[in-house]
């Protein structure tokens, strides 16, 4: 199977891919979660851009998740997460997250750091539901489609 860019998340499930989307866009920093060398997580500050149908990020020169996406390009990101309004709690947006792999664009390391665009293995929309008594989980893969679960 070949690389899944957002443009796929877009085409298979648009509305769900709008509701991620516009959750990575509401605020400049997200967090990214990579594999030092030795195997144990790290997690850094990001930002991410959508564009040309594609999910794209950078990392300084130098920067350690930049070293560790070339050694090992299994990532996980997350949205910027806000808490609920007390009373309000039906109109949180939620959460969202995508994870994959990232894969070098261009040239690789460079003046300006290391740039990458995401292959996509899923991507996750934590939510409630209309009346804020449950918990929705929706998520997206390649191979599965769209799924949803709620929960008390």
């Amino acid at each position: 199977m070949g690389m899944t860019a957002w443009q796929d998340v877009e085409q298979a499930a648009p509305e769900f891919a709008r509701r991620v989307q516009a959750l990575f866009d509401a605020h400049r920093h997200k967090t990214i979660a990579t594999l030092r060398a030795d195997g144990s997580p790290r997690i850094s500050g990001i930002e991410v851009v959508f564009e040309n149908g594609e999910l794209t990020f950078g990392s300084m020169p130098n920067a350690r998740k930049g070293a560790d996406l070339c050694r090992d390009p299994r990532f996980a990101l997350h949205s910027a997460t806000v808490d609920p309004v007390e009373g309000a709690e039906a109109q949180w947006p939620g959460e969202a997250k995508i994870s994959g792999r990232a894969v070098a664009a261009g040239e690789g390391t460079g003046p300006d750091g290391d740039q990458f665009h995401a292959d996509i293995a899923e991507v996750v929309h934590t939510h409630l539901d209309d009346a804020a008594k449950m918990l929705v989980v929706e998520w997206w893969t390649p191979t599965h489609g769209l799924r949803r679960v709620e929960r008390e």
